[in-house]
């Protein structure tokens, strides 16, 4: 295979993307993930009907609204809307539309069977392995425009300070006005370019984006004075033209993204606390408080900060937020430590009168995953325990259930993101492979016993020094010259010019 990855390398660099999906495949089968649907599964999709069908008592017609999609450029799988009205007193209530995938896919098929094992979708550059079927995904039960929809509807009212109230969850049918994306939207939003024409077209989105962004803020001003941390990363996102690998391209962060980020943390509160208010068990998603404060203090004292002993989320999101401003360069090496150091995060089963634990880095105490059933399984399960609630039916899964799907979920959401992380380094390794010999401005962002390593200014690409690393430390600004790339494990190899 390596022989074959050489010969593309040289002479068809226009079958990038074909390549990637052929080692994402072999990636994935490596951690035991499926990359295709069953037959079964397939051959389910010809029996189900509208999606729509379900809609009857108790469902309610918000069709009416101005419910808008903002996502990426490129997102097919759209699984949730939202709304924003004005309320008396300056506050803003605040609609977000969840994918009813429920309605269409069903416990115990095939379909579901095979969501159940992947339990997400996977996304590697050029290619989407989806969770459900294509035509069920960014079809059938995707929130597509100018198409009518079921859907799981959490609502609150958010006053100037960011306080929640007035909770709800309950089901109806939507139909998307715009599908927008963030990159345009988070222009307008800061005064950098025009209103997308989408939102232009329909009479008032403009007026309730403004709400929607209004309302965002003011809910991430709150949870930033509870702790919430605030990280940067930088990941390059491949750009293709047609199967061809062009370029790398760093997605900023902007008032859209932030937008969308706000609404999900606070729709997927006000759904934890639906379900415990009943008495009923749910998924949380936990970080727990970091077991490795002492090594995260270590990081602050090392760039002249304290922090207190124990973990404290208020110290360290100040911390944070003083190196973004001091260091904006080296600020996405000192959050992917921090991150490290943190842990990562698990689903763990919360029951009434157990305490299944809190999100450490969103300083959220209840916190479920609810707002992407199209592409995230516990989504499916926490949105199948609420309707089953609405319903006044009994749970659709035991505790028991529910701790072996925690466990499993959380499981294949780590072989996931692991085929993710090695597929964009073999996106990297694939790109530079032409301009082996080339020498770039670099940023050194790792120096231990296992080795150094550099981030290039331009693309952001991330490699090892093999040679000439002695002296080098992290954070240093160094010229670096690319010695070798190897596409399927996603090596790329430089050597220090001193």
């Amino acid at each position: 295979m390596n022989a074959m990855l050489d010969d593309f390398v040289e002479n068809a660099p226009g079958k990038a993307r074909r390549w990637i999906e052929r080692l994402a495949r072999d990636a994935m089968r490596e951690r035991g993930l499926e990359p295709d649907h069953p037959p079964e599964a397939l051959a389910e999709l010809k029996a189900l009907g509208s999606p729509t069908a379900g809609a009857g008592e108790g469902v309610r017609d918000l069709r009416h609204l101005l419910w808008c999609s903002i996502d990426n450029d490129d997102s097919l799988d759209l699984d949730q809307l939202s709304a924003a009205e004005a309320l008396p007193g300056g506050r803003i209530r605040v609609l977000v539309a969840v994918a009813d995938v429920d309605a269409l896919v069903r416990p115990g098929t095939a379909i579901d069977g095979h969501a159940r094992h992947n339990t997400t979708s996977v996304y590697v550059p050029g290619t989407v392995f989806h969770m459900l079927p294509e035509a069920l995904s960014t079809g059938l039960t995707s929130l597509n425009p100018g198409e009518d929809r079921l859907a799981l509807v959490i609502a609150c009212a958010v006053d100037g300070k960011g306080a929640i109230s007035d909770e709800e969850v309950f089901r109806a049918v939507v139909r998307n006005r715009a599908k927008l994306a963030y990159r345009s939207v988070g222009e307008w939003l800061e005064g950098e370019g025009p209103p997308p024409a989408a939102a232009a077209a329909v009479p008032g989105l403009e007026e309730s984006l403004r709400l929607q962004d209004a309302a965002a803020r003011a809910l991430k001003g709150r949870r930033h004075e509870r702790g919430a941390l605030d990280f940067q990363s930088i990941e390059a996102k491949p750009v293709f033209e047609a199967d061809a690998l062009m370029d790398l391209r760093v997605e900023r962060k902007n008032r859209a993204r932030d937008l969308i980020e706000d609404f999900m943390i606070a729709a997927n509160g006000v759904t934890a606390r639906f379900l415990e208010d009943r008495g009923l068990p749910s998924l949380r998603r936990i970080v727990r408080s970091p077991k490795r404060w002492d090594r995260i203090a270590a990081v602050a004292a090392s760039l002249g900060e304290t922090l207190p002993v124990g973990p404290d989320a208020k110290a360290l999101s100040a911390f944070l937020g003083r190196r973004r401003a001091a260091d904006p360069l080296r600020f996405p090496e000192l959050s992917l430590t921090v991150v490290k150091l943190m842990g990562g995060g698990e689903y763990a089963v919360d029951t009434p009168g157990r305490d299944a634990g809190g999100h450490f880095g969103l300083a959220e105490q209840d916190y479920t995953h609810s707002t992407a059933p199209n592409r995230r399984f516990p989504d499916l399960i926490t949105q199948r325990l609420v309707k089953a609630s609405l319903a006044g039916a009994a749970p659709p899964y035991s505790e028991a259930d529910l701790e072996v799907l925690a466990a499993h979920c959380t499981k294949k959401e780590d072989d996931a993101a692991k085929v993710e992380r090695r597929m964009r380094k073999s996106a990297a390794a694939l790109l530079l492979s032409p301009r082996v010999g080339e020498r770039f401005d670099a940023l050194v962002t790792g120096a231990s016993e296992k080795g150094t390593w550099v981030r290039l200014l331009d693309p952001p690409v991330e490699g090892k020094v093999v040679q000439g690393f002695q002296g080098l430390d992290v954070g240093e600004r160094v010229r670096v010259q690319l010695l070798a790339t190897e596409v399927r494990p996603g090596f790329i190899d430089f050597k220090a010019l001193q």
